[in-house]
């Protein structure tokens, strides 16, 4: 049996509170990932691109899994799309020139204050 914050992972190893934020933060940027994959396949027309999105795809969800072994469903998955939901927008910004006007990166900025809000309210 596990202690509380902790998960008994497949090989028996201890999943702590601090690896499951890992794996969601990193689950976050693999999102991130595939959603500016899933851009460049040009509606999955494109074969790299494609590959990209779907093995970015399968870790983020895994990531995601496992640090939902130890979070709270609710917090952790919230978490996770915030992380990616930014960094796409970064993403955005920077690989196509998306645009930076005060409309668009305000909310943006709240939604990255509230992802960390969160994640502290949680730890």
């Amino acid at each position: 049996m596990a202690a509380a914050g902790t998960w008994q992972g497949f090989s028996g190893s201890t999943i702590t509170l601090p690896m499951a934020w890992i794996y969601i933060v990193a689950g976050g940027v693999f999102e991130a990932a595939w959603a500016l994959a899933l851009k460049e396949s040009h509606g999955f027309s494109r074969l790299w691109p494609t590959a990209a999105f779907l093995a970015a795809l399968v870790v983020s969800m895994v990531l995601l899994g496992l640090g939902l072994r130890s979070l709270p469903v609710g917090t952790g998955y919230a978490v996770w799309v915030g992380i990616g939901a930014v960094g796409a927008a970064v993403g955005g910004v920077l690989l196509y020139g998306e645009g930076t006007e005060a409309a668009r990166m305000l909310p943006i900025a709240l939604i990255g204050v509230g992802v960390v809000w969160l994640a502290l309210g949680e730890s």
